[in-house]
């Protein structure tokens, strides 16, 4: 070992500051032996502050040197990261089918859980075959091994959609089909056991290769049964895929089931059309748009409009409840209510432990709030730092100038 030996006294000699009477030594400058310079946790802490501003702040991600010089723009060097390796299934033993929802052409958190079960059921020997109404994305890192796109089918035809799809499973001679147990899923999967003739058990809440549970009785007693050919899986009860992404090669099946003609099969349900419930009046464990406002909101009138043109339900966080300033039913968080929307958009909510187990649930959360390390900021999946009063009355002008392009 060549580590020279420490003079403790030649090293406080060499920071003794000269001329003085009284010895007095620079505890900032260089030691001789060690090279290494005393820290100045003061000079450090000045140099991450924040400029312009009245209140003190400090941005830590700076990189500052031990001899406080701070680098105010210093990026962390990363390795360059290889792109996932794709699992490639050749040959499966045997098929486990999902027949998901894909409203708007993208699987919803739902349907990723339904290909997390089919997973499951497959195992190491199986594959995974999904089939869509319509071209569908993301399937691939979803854990689908096959892909079948079936043509979709126009307005609300469930004879057509049923014949589809039946015709389809009996081509890919799956051993397993799964649905999601949703509004569309699940009378799909009714329909579909009546016309291949086969018995479903619906409401799955554990999906394994050994067996299928699901509650009953009002939840006092499971009942369990062996994998059957189909089946539909409950919301929030499987976990979805975790793993690489899969290949999702596309199939294509021969003999599709033909289109009924008009006279000899007239369809019993002339005309059908989805009718949007009033989103002021849709409860918050029901709504899929949320606009919430917190304690950082003081303009509530703008709060309304600004939801009204979104579009959205007025959510609150538990101060302005108490406060009386919005109704109880709004409050969000976990002594509120839980949220499963899709969008969370946060005004002037710092983000409180119970506030953030309520939109825990929530696909994508906006937020804005002047504190940049706010819980809610870190939370969301796009922050803004600024005041909530100074960008509701900018996002209305932006909501009334692409209203009257559209005109």
């Amino acid at each position: 070992m060549t580590r020279p030996r420490r003079d403790p006294r030649a090293e406080r000699a060499s920071i003794q500051v000269a001329g003085e009477a009284r010895p007095r030594f620079d505890r900032t400058a260089r030691r001789t032996g060690s090279g290494r310079p005393r820290r100045d946790p003061r000079a450090e802490r000045a140099g991450q502050r924040v400029a312009g501003e009245s209140r003190p702040r400090y941005d830590l991600s700076q990189t500052v040197r031990f001899d406080a010089a701070v680098i105010t723009e210093a990026q962390p060097k990363t390795a360059a990261v290889a792109p996932p390796k794709i699992l490639v299934l050749e040959n499966p033993a045997f098929l486990v089918a999902v027949v998901p929802d894909a409203p708007g052409g993208r699987l919803s958190s739902h349907d990723r859980q339904v290909l997390g079960a089919a997973r499951a059921l497959a195992g190491r020997e199986g594959g995974v075959a999904i089939l869509t109404l319509g071209p569908c994305e993301g399937v691939g890192p979803a854990g689908a091994d096959r892909c079948l796109p079936l043509e979709a089918v126009e307005g609300y035809d469930p004879a057509s959609q049923t014949a589809r799809v039946a015709a389809a499973l009996t081509a890919l001679a799956a051993r397993h089909v799964l649905f999601p147990e949703s509004l569309d899923g699940g009378d799909l999967a009714r329909r579909v056991a009546v016309r291949l003739g086969e018995p479903v058990f619906t409401n799955a809440e554990v999906v394994a290769a050994n067996g299928l549970v699901r509650p009953a009785k009002g939840r006092r007693v499971e009942q369990r049964v062996a994998p059957g050919m189909l089946a539909t899986v409950a919301p929030d009860a499987v976990a979805e895929y975790g793993g690489p992404p899969r290949e999702a090669r596309l199939l294509s099946v021969d003999g599709e089931a033909p289109t009924p003609s008009p006279q000899k099969n007239p369809k019993r349900i002339v005309s059908a059309a989805r009718v949007p419930a009033d989103p002021a009046t849709v409860p918050l464990a029901l709504a899929e748009f949320v606009v919430s406002a917190g304690n950082g909101l003081t303009d509530l009138d703008t709060f309304r409009q600004v939801v009204a043109a979104l579009h959205a339900t007025p959510g609150a966080s538990r101060v302005l409840c108490d406060a009386g300033l919005m109704p109880r039913h709004t409050q969000v968080g976990a002594s509120g209510t839980v949220l499963a929307a899709t969008c969370y958009f946060a005004l002037g909510i710092s983000g409180a432990p119970q506030h953030l187990q309520g939109v825990a649930g929530c696909e994508h959360v906006v937020a804005v709030n002047t504190d940049l390390h706010a819980a809610m900021i870190e939370r969301a999946g796009l922050a803004i730092v600024q005041d909530a009063q100074v960008v509701m009355p900018a996002l209305l002008r932006l909501l009334e100038q692409e209203a009257g392009e559209n005109a």
